[in-house]
């Protein structure tokens, strides 16, 4: 059984097993109703006939008059899963540690539910993604933080053991389990032979995963200093691109009902991008942008018509973070090949996608690499930057926040309300604005600086819209959020101007936090 399985299929099984309790003489047949991703809608509009209806805290789903028919094809399918909930009620599971048969562990976990008794915790790699972990022991008043307060029973640790962070904090380390069970919790009880490390400094490559990994335990790395960057690494990228430079971002999501005929469950949905260009004198503008939102339209043609027109004009090298772009792009290049009523343009939108991206060649290992490939940014930043505060994450949220505060050439740019002017124009901010601030001391992480989503609405409005909506739109996770709320719900115009505008902001500041890593790479570079 697959470990991401393995969750819903134990969950069946608890149902199995009380039903079984409460009708000993009936019969049970177990299945998983999934969304088939090998079939295809047969009709257009599908998911705009369910729509979610709120009254309050209430939801709903309410079905668009009609007949079956006119629902097409079905595209959920009942898989039996009888065998497999069969194995896991005739086997152990993990109970604080110990294998205990399902049914007297679920009588266990019942007997102490219903006497609110504290159940012995059993700490280990599944901490790093506790789902009630708040970002530090809470303090009086505060709400509690679960995995702290396990932490805390099972090695004796008060709150001040937590300041330099744990092991479940080391970033792509698969040994963290090993390192537990030896009792090594934080990193700075980490060895060098735990991570199979020899002490080599990088090399023309770069850092190694096992360089950041030790760095961070260690907070020790060639030159010493508030953090590492290998300036020769940087420099010989640098020589390579062309300006124009074009910094892209995508915001994008996977909804589980197609648009249109053709399209499976579950196919990637590209809805926004953000455009950033700097010039080679160092001039920057927000120069394009895109969102579709519109309930029912299929945004992902129109989304390719407008990028390519955003990065025709000049060979600029096209910047992205991660691989999230190249990713959609391939998979919005597929989705045009096989499109049963393709636009009549689809053979330029899929050369233009070939130029800026790679792919797997159909018949071999091999990867077929366009005459404008995207340079991955978070490649470079893993390669040649690191700072402890990352966690030796390269993610563009952990990068930027450490940037902002080693960098003097992005306090000197940014600590001005220049942002947002003529000399750097925006696209979505009517004022100014100074994305460097200090608040009692600290630097701020810019994306903590972008306005409420509902800043021009009371307090009682605010209560009324928030409900399953975040007040702020920091991340991606956000954002699918917003845009599944544009597409399925009935919303007052008001909100909807709201947040779509809340998406632009946050899309914008994701190309400009990218800018702001090559400019303060630039400065150190020089």
């Amino acid at each position: 059984m697959k470990s991401d399985y393995l969750p819903y299929l134990q969950d069946i099984a608890f149902q199995r097993y009380v039903a079984g309790l409460a009708l000993p003489r009936f019969k049970f047949r177990s299945f998983l109703m999934l969304a088939d991703k090998s079939a295809t809608a047969s009709v257009d509009g599908l998911n705009q006939r369910f729509r979610v209806r709120r009254q309050g805290r209430s939801v709903g789903i309410e079905l668009a008059p009609g007949t079956a028919e006119a629902l097409g094809q079905p595209i959920l399918t009942a898989v039996s899963v009888d065998s497999q909930v069969q194995e896991i009620l005739t086997g152990n599971v993990s109970l604080a540690g110990v294998p205990t048969p399902f049914g007297k562990a679920a009588e266990e976990l019942a007997d102490a539910y219903c006497a609110d008794r504290r159940w012995p915790p059993a700490p280990g790699t599944a901490c790093g993604t506790c789902e009630f972990k708040a970002p530090k022991p809470a303090e009086a008043g505060e709400l509690q933080s679960g995995f702290h307060e396990c932490w805390k029973s099972a090695f004796g640790w008060t709150d001040a053991s937590f300041d330099n962070g744990t092991v479940l904090d080391l970033w792509n380390c698969r040994k963290k389990a090993a390192l537990i069970e030896r009792g090594a919790l934080t990193p700075r009880a980490v060895m060098m032979e735990d991570l199979g490390f020899d002490g080599e400094e990088p090399n023309l490559k770069g850092m190694s995963q096992k360089h950041r990994q030790w760095y961070q335990c260690s907070r020790d790395w060639p030159g010493g200093g508030e953090f590492f960057f290998d300036a020769g690494g940087m420099e010989r990228e640098m020589r390579t691109w062309r300006y124009p430079l074009h910094f892209i971002d995508f915001e994008t999501c996977t909804v589980a009902i197609p648009f249109s005929r053709g399209q499976r469950p579950y196919e990637t949905v590209a809805f926004q991008f953000s455009h950033h260009v700097m010039q080679e004198n160092g001039r920057v503008e927000h120069r394009s942008q895109f969102l579709e939102a519109t309930p029912g339209v299929d945004p992902c043609v129109p989304f390719l018509k407008a990028l390519r027109a955003a990065l025709g004009g000049d060979d600029g090298t096209v910047f992205r973070w991660a691989t999230h772009e190249n990713t959609v792009l391939n998979h919005l290049r597929r989705q045009l090949m096989l499109h049963p009523a393709p636009p009549l343009d689809r053979d330029e939108l899929v050369a233009f996608v070939e130029s800026i991206t790679h792919r797997d060649a159909d018949d071999s290992k091999a990867k077929i690499h366009g005459t404008r490939d995207m340079v991955d940014l978070c490649k470079l930043a893993e390669r040649y930057f690191f700072h402890p505060d990352t966690k030796g994450s390269s993610s563009l949220k952990k990068v930027l926040p450490a940037l902002m505060r080693c960098s003097e050439t992005l306090r000197a740019i940014y600590g001005l309300r220049m942002y947002g002017s003529t000399d750097m124009p925006s696209l979505n901010l009517t004022e100014p604005v100074a994305w460097w601030q200090k608040v009692d001391g600290q630097v701020q992480d810019p994306y903590g600086l972008l306005p409420p989503v509902f800043s021009d609405f009371t307090k009682d409005e605010v209560d009324a819209v928030e409900v399953g909506f975040p007040a702020e739109l920091q991340e991606g996770g956000a954002a699918m959020a917003a845009y599944g709320r544009l597409q399925f719900e009935e919303i007052d115009p008001r909100e909807r101007e709201s947040i779509e505008r809340a998406l632009l902001r946050y899309c914008e500041l994701d190309t400009l936090a990218m800018v702001m890593a090559v400019q303060a790479w630039k400065a150190w570079v020089a």
